[in-house]
């Protein structure tokens, strides 16, 4: 079976106590396929949670939707890395598209989440992605490339990133990138990482945008993509593992 990445963000929903009773729900589906890894974004309050209840499945982690740049101070309602770490976070994701559209985050803002959460050993996962509108104007691969500059910029050295190629119109919306869409973006972001970010190990992009029991197939069955990220398919437990086992050419 070819190793492939199942990724769930679960934004503004379930909490501890639903974090446990879903998870049972996922692990009485059974083992999860040899070469699939299952990563779990919830809630800043359910984190815990989650770290607790995945421990010791294999090939299974729980981690931050967010981070802030600082590792300690004065940011009420922020998270640090540090502090995502201490709760069982192994990862994070970096500029998810709501983040970078519904709360402003900047390019360079990215840049310093990516550098805060290296230096707190939680594996960044860096979402990138165009607008509707800057896809129909022609800037796909100017727009994503412009948010990989900003996201490396000074960084040096071996380093463990995950891309998300996330098409901002096609999140939640029902819309998706076709399967050829996805890889021509995804071949362009392995080629940018190989002639700029050689030292990134390994080039694991993974693709998000209204993901779900009848695309998944399709979506990855073209190699490019090593996996998905999924956002309303994973709420439920039952429909994820069907999700995570989908058989791919």
């Amino acid at each position: 079976m070819r190793p492939l990445v199942f990724a769930a963000n679960w934004k503004m929903h379930v909490g501890p106590p639903e974090a446990r009773e879903y998870l049972r729900a996922f692990f009485a589906a059974g083992e999860i396929p040899h070469e699939r890894a299952v990563w779990f974004f919830p809630p800043a309050v359910s984190l815990e949670a989650v770290a607790q209840n995945v421990a010791g499945h294999r090939n299974v982690v729980a981690g931050a939707q967010d981070i802030y740049w600082e590792a300690k101070g004065a940011f009420t309602g922020a998270i640090s890395a540090p502090l995502a770490a201490q709760a069982g976070a192994r990862m994070t994701l970096i500029g998810h598209s709501e983040r970078r559209h519904v709360f402003g985050e900047t390019d360079e803002q990215t840049g310093e989440k990516l550098a805060a959460a290296l230096a707190a050993n939680l594996q960044p996962v860096l979402c990138v992605g165009e607008t509707l509108a800057q896809r129909e104007a022609g800037e796909t691969t100017a727009v994503v490339t412009r948010q990989l500059v900003a996201a490396f910029a000074g960084h040096s050295g071996k380093r463990h990133v995950t891309i998300a190629y996330e098409p901002v119109w096609a999140i939640g919306t029902g819309r998706n990138a076709t399967p050829k869409d996805a890889a021509e973006v995804h071949r362009a972001i392995r080629g940018w990482l190989k002639g700029n970010a050689p030292a990134v190990v390994p080039f694991v992009i993974l693709y998000g945008g209204s993901v779900n029991l009848k695309n998944a197939a399709e979506l990855l069955a073209e190699h490019e993509l090593d996996g998905v990220l999924v956002g309303g398919a994973s709420l439920d437990p039952r429909g994820w593992a069907q999700l995570v086992r989908t058989a791919v050419a």
